[in-house]
Formats: structure tokens, C-alpha cells, sequence
């Protein structure tokens, strides 16, 4: 098993990898979408979020306008490649940028108010436990947004295959899946424009 993990690692960095460079050029008209999902996450003044799988940043500004100036913004990400685009970009002033694996963070237990993922659950390897890894770094009612630009119709069409019921973002299977590893879903959009879910950490 850590084989395969270690082996689903090195896949998505080579993946993101060779990518990094334009990957901000291909989808150039995202913002509006990102700043949206940041607002419904209802960070506040102060907060400490982390950016889970960041790659160029994209979402760091709006986070940091978010948690003001006494907050805290972290970003990790597994491919160094998107991390130094993300500094090129000049992200790096509104954040710390961190070289890690999202299901084996660096952080100490409960640390953060939010967790920010665009992308991300698909990415994850072994999604049970990176989410498991998520919920430990954040505090009791702590919120996690698992966020996509574009839903699932328009992204399995942008990539040319079906939908299928086993899909880990469709609302059944990740409902169950947040759930068995210490969240609570509190809302879901899947549309064509924009996909998010929103869950809370359980009280323990």
C-alpha cells in the first residue's frame, strides 16, 4: 500500500509538473469563480486557512483579503514546479508557501480555522486519508470548501469522458466519505459554472 501512495505521488507531481509553467494562461477566467467560493467559505478577520494542493496560488490573494492583515495563510502544495510559479506570480507576499503533501502536513493538531481545496479531492491519494489528514489540522467547527471551477458535467466533458456514479466528487459518495473521516457536509453546488462543497469538522 505505501508503495502505491508513493507511487500515486510521484504521478501527480509529474503530472502538475509538466504543467506548471502555463498552467494559469489555460484557464485564464477563473478569478471571478475563486474569489466567489473564498466569500461563501465565511472566513473571518484573523483566521488561519490553509490553501490544500495550491498550486500557482490562484486562491492566496483572496484568501488573505479574507483573514485581513492578523490572519494567517498557508499554502501547500507536492509539486515544487507550481510553487515557484506561484512565487513568479508574486503569491508568495501573501502567504506561506510550504512543499508538502496534503495527507502528511506539517502542522500541529487543530491549528487552522479552514481548509481551502481547489481540486483538490480528486488529486488526493488516498482520499480517505488526506481528508483524514485535513480534519486533524482543524479545529472543532472548522470549515473545509473542496472547490472546482467548472462542475463535474463541464470538467468529464472538458476531458472527454462520462460521469460516473463512482465519481468521488458526486454529492452520495463524498457525503459518506466526509463523513467517515470526521466532517459534516453542509451544502453542495454542482453546476456547470462552479463546483463547491462546503463541510464542517465534527466536535469530538
Amino acid at each position: 500500500m505505501t508503495h502505491d501512495l508513493a507511487d500515486d505521488r510521484a504521478a501527480v507531481r509529474a503530472f502538475f509538473g509538466e504543467r506548471a509553467a502555463r498552467w494559469d494562461t489555460r484557464f485564464p477566467d477563473d478569478g471571478p469563480a475563486f474569489a466567489a467560493a473564498v466569500e461563501e467559505t465565511a472566513l473571518r478577520p484573523g483566521d488561519t486557512v490553509l490553501d490544500a494542493g495550491c498550486g500557482t496560488g490562484r486562491a492566496l490573494p483572496e484568501l488573505r483579503a479574507a483573514v485581513g492583515p492578523d490572519g494567517t495563510v498557508l499554502g501547500a502544495d507536492l509539486t515544487p514546479a507550481m510553487l515557484d510559479e506561484a512565487v513568479r506570480a508574486g503569491r508568495h507576499r501573501t502567504a506561506a508557501l510550504l512543499l508538502a503533501d496534503v495527507s502528511r502536513l506539517p502542522l500541529r493538531d487543530r491549528c487552522l480555522d479552514a481548509v481551502f481545496g481547489a481540486g483538490l479531492i480528486s488529486h488526493l491519494p488516498g482520499p480517505d486519508s488526506g481528508l483524514r489528514e485535513l480534519a486533524r489540522v482543524v479545529r472543532p467547527k472548522g470549515r473545509l470548501a473542496l472547490f472546482h471551477p467548472v462542475g463535474r458535467a463541464a470538467l468529464a466533458a472538458r476531458q472527454g469522458r462520462q460521469i460516473t456514479p463512482d465519481d468521488i466528487r458526486a454529492e452520495p459518495r463524498l457525503r459518506t466519505l466526509l463523513a467517515a473521516t470526521g466532517w459534516r457536509l453542509l451544502s453542495y453546488v454542482d453546476r456547470d459554472d462552479r463546483y463547491l462543497a462546503l463541510a464542517e469538522r465534527e466536535a469530538e
